[in-house]
């Protein structure tokens, strides 16, 4: 098999994998929860009691930040999301527990009396940030809460595919917590992924891999030598000494390394226009998370990390990844072959949906297409021409046979299905069972509803419905002289 076609059937793997929501993965986020709050207003003077702007605001909201927007990514990327820390007995408290059980995260926060929550209020003049106010202490906590945050991950790990330790130096972490927690999943067998924080990266000892950026691990190493690579040869050392499987350098624009012990791999950055990296940093290692837990290869795990944050510094703002972007975008950068074009309705339902939240407006057809010939050609380029993703309906064999007689089909199902599904005028194709697709309309709700010229709209099926909520139907032009059944009288006649 060429390199070409491996990494085509990894990608069709990947993306199947996340569309059953990870097999059911969970993954345990412990650390320095947070509260990123917005005010956003416009600039248009500046103050008479001091000399700066006056912003008049115009909108005011808030998302978990930190180790909460690691499991705000987790939960996008669609797999389930435990996390774990501190927050004060106040209203921003409340406020981050609710954001995150709002997306579907367990979030088991202990308020410790007598400190704040911490966050951070970003105050911008139209994009631009004027100033932030930080509310935080990276005081240790009470003995106590330290020990309601081991017995609350010793009871989850059991459940748990992948622990990740999110570090932001605000007190949630401290080296007799990390080492404990590591010791745990890896008696447990569960994975430990680290985002550190600090000079001292032997509070992390035992980790399956620690994810700094370049700085982070310049300072951690001590390293004098400037350069890049004199870095990652410290950083490549920093491996054996502390335990690790491997070692994540995250880059930006330059990517992600790879350091083992012996070797290294680069993983370059996926191009895309950047508004915003805050944020990145947990996308990537949510991703890798997820992969490591479902048995992907660090080799491809990093490079659909790298693939993830190249889609949230697209984003203005600390935003989580979505399950849809990400599938969006490995099907745009690997191709689509036939095999991953031939859906069942399950799958489908929730490919349409994956476009959808994408922005595709979805187009639907539908017929035997026994005996592709020009005029199904003509069909399908018409449903291209109205733009966004083209699903195919194709009767199967029995419904073929009945509504045409027991000589037909001429061509399997699977046969025709393989075959529309390799053309480029297609995004999926399914088999129904029954003589109409009524069930198939309303499953996928098409925006678009196309037939051939033989038809009017009132004699289509699923038209009313479609018409219902606020989609449209289209009757293409045929060609004519060309159906299967004038091929199957003239090979017949000769």
């Amino acid at each position: 098999m060429s390199e070409a076609a491996s990494g085509q059937n990894a990608t069709h793997d990947i993306v199947q994998l996340m569309e059953r929501g990870w097999d059911g993965k969970h993954v345990l986020v412990v650390g320095d929860v947070m509260l990123d709050k917005y005010i956003q207003g416009s600039v248009d003077r500046v103050s008479p009691e001091a000399p700066v702007p006056v912003v008049r605001a115009s909108r005011q909201s808030h998302q978990p930040g930190g180790a909460g927007n690691v499991a705000m990514n987790v939960a996008g990327l669609g797999a389930r999301a435990t996390v774990v820390g501190f927050v004060g007995e106040d209203e921003d408290g409340t406020a981050l527990k609710a954001a995150l059980e709002a997306a579907g995260i367990d979030a088991k926060l202990i308020p410790v009396a007598g400190m704040p929550t911490t966050s951070k209020l970003r105050i911008l003049g139209g994009s631009q940030q004027i100033v932030r106010l930080d509310i935080e202490t990276n005081a240790d906590r009470p003995a106590e809460a330290y020990l309601d945050v081991v017995e609350t991950v010793r009871g989850l790990l059991p459940q748990a595919h992948a622990l990740i330790l999110s570090d932001y130096a605000k007190g949630a972490l401290n080296a007799e917590v990390c080492q404990t927690l590591i010791g745990e999943a890896n008696r447990a067998g569960v994975k430990v992924l680290v985002d550190p924080k600090g000079r001292d990266f032997s509070r992390y000892r035992g980790a399956t891999t620690i994810s700094p950026n370049l700085k982070e691990l310049s300072l951690a190493t001590g390293c004098s030598d400037t350069s890049p690579e004199s870095a990652l040869d410290c950083g490549q050392a920093l491996v054996a000494e502390l335990d690790l499987q491997y070692l994540t350098v995250t880059m930006g624009e330059r990517g992600i390394w790879v350091l083992h012990p012996d070797s290294r791999f680069h993983a370059p950055a996926i191009a895309r226009q950047v508004f915003d990296v805050s944020g990145a940093g947990d996308t990537v290692i949510a991703t890798l998370a997820l992969a490591v837990a479902s048995s992907i290869g660090i080799e491809a795990a990093v490079w659909l990390a790298n693939t993830a944050a190249g889609i949230v510094v697209g984003k203005l703002g600390t935003v989580p990844i979505a399950r849809h972007e990400l599938v969006a975008a490995l099907t745009e950068f690997s191709g689509t072959n036939s095999d991953e074009k031939a859906l069942q309705l399950n799958q489908l339902v929730v490919r349409v949906a994956e476009w959808r939240a994408s922005g595709h407006t979805i187009v639907f057809t539908n017929g035997c297409f026994d005996i592709l010939h020009v005029g199904h050609i003509a069909l399908l380029e018409t449903c291209r021409r109205l733009g966004g993703k083209v699903v195919v309906g194709i009767n199967s064999d029995a419904s073929v046979s009945c509504l045409k007689g027991p000589t037909r089909p001429v061509v399997k199902e699977r046969e025709r299905a393989r075959m529309l599904a390799a053309l480029a005028a297609t995004d999926a194709v399914v088999v129904f069972d029954a003589p109409t697709p009524i069930d198939l309309v309303l499953a996928l709700r098409p925006d678009v509803l196309v037939k051939g010229g033989d038809y009017t709209e009132e004699s289509v099926v699923g038209a009313p419905e479609v018409r219902s909520w606020g989609g449209r139907v289209v009757i293409a032009p045929t060609v004519d002289g060309f159906s299967t059944t004038n091929i199957l009288k003239a090979s017949a006649q000769r």
